[in-house]
């Protein structure tokens, strides 16, 4: 597989042969899996420190939950529980940092604060005015495909076709991108596991990564499996702090069908498998 460079803000960063991870750093009281653990910024601080040392190539931010049935919070309190450690976070590392939102003073606000990826759950759906701020400061873009709001997502009958629907509403996104001024070589793209589809749609995804991968060639492609429902439910009701195991294997698997970043929590584990997983995908290419 080439090397390829997806443009950042301030970098480029190559991705097609090593597996990208990207560290999440959840500043929320509420989040499904690690609500509140570091939501003051001293302990997020000391947790994206543990992320990067542990190997990850990228700290994800992000100050509004998007789990189940959780409602949107004010760009104030996004931007209280945002800004204080990505400020601190980028004059301590050199590591790259995105901000998880879709308001774009919150993404105008991180990335003048020193983020360089915006990371859209709803891929330009609830405000694609957040590409113009994207386009403005050059920085990354991921499009992540999603259904309804984070409210109504998991209400929703599901679709017919899931692959289907996710190409077409991200080829939508990346229409919309462009012309908001987004470079094309800016552009991430995200199937959006567990954001509206059934546990067999999210399995069907990670199965057909290399299909997707296909139709859109040009972009990396960023898979966030890390602790979901949906795993909870193949693994008999585990809950969400008993899913690391079943993580790792999600996460083999999107590499071997394709995926150029993984989103995980579990940073350490997650390098270990990519490390695997990528020896494997290249001696078999």
């Amino acid at each position: 597989m080439p090397i390829r460079q997806w443009k950042l803000a301030r970098r480029s960063l190559p991705y097609g042969e090593h597996t990208l991870v990207m560290g999440v750093l959840n500043i929320t009281p509420d989040s499904f899996s690690d609500g509140g653990q570091f939501f003051s910024p001293d302990r997020a601080l000391t947790h994206a420190e543990q992320m990067i040392v542990a190997g990850a190539d990228i700290i994800d931010v992000g100050g509004e939950s998007t789990r189940p049935g959780s409602a949107f919070v004010s760009e104030e309190e996004e931007l209280r529980r945002v800004l204080p450690v990505i400020e601190k976070l980028a004059t301590q590392t050199s590591t790259p940092i995105s901000i998880d939102t879709t308001k774009p003073l919150v993404a105008r606000a991180a990335l003048a604060a020193g983020a360089e990826v915006v990371n859209d759950i709803s891929a330009l759906r609830f405000d694609p005015l957040i590409a113009d701020e994207a386009a403005r400061a050059g920085a990354g873009l991921i499009l992540m495909h999603s259904r309804g709001t984070p409210k109504t997502m998991q209400q929703l009958p599901p679709v017919e076709d899931i692959l289907t629907e996710v190409i077409a509403g991200l080829r939508a996104s990346i229409i919309v991108a462009h012309k908001h001024g987004v470079a094309a070589e800016s552009i991430a793209i995200d199937p959006g596991i567990g954001f509206g589809k059934t546990v067999e749609q999210n399995v069907e995804l990670i199965a057909k990564l290399d299909q997707l991968a296909r139709e859109f060639t040009e972009f990396p492609l960023l898979i966030g499996t890390s602790r979901k429902s949906f795993i909870g439910k193949l693994l008999a009701g585990a809950p969400a702090d008993e899913r690391l195991y079943g993580t790792i294997a999600s996460i083999a698997a999107s590499v071997l069908k394709g995926a150029h970043i993984v989103r995980v929590h579990d940073v350490r584990a997650a390098v270990e498998a990519v490390r695997i997983a990528d020896a494997v995908r290249l001696t078999a290419n």
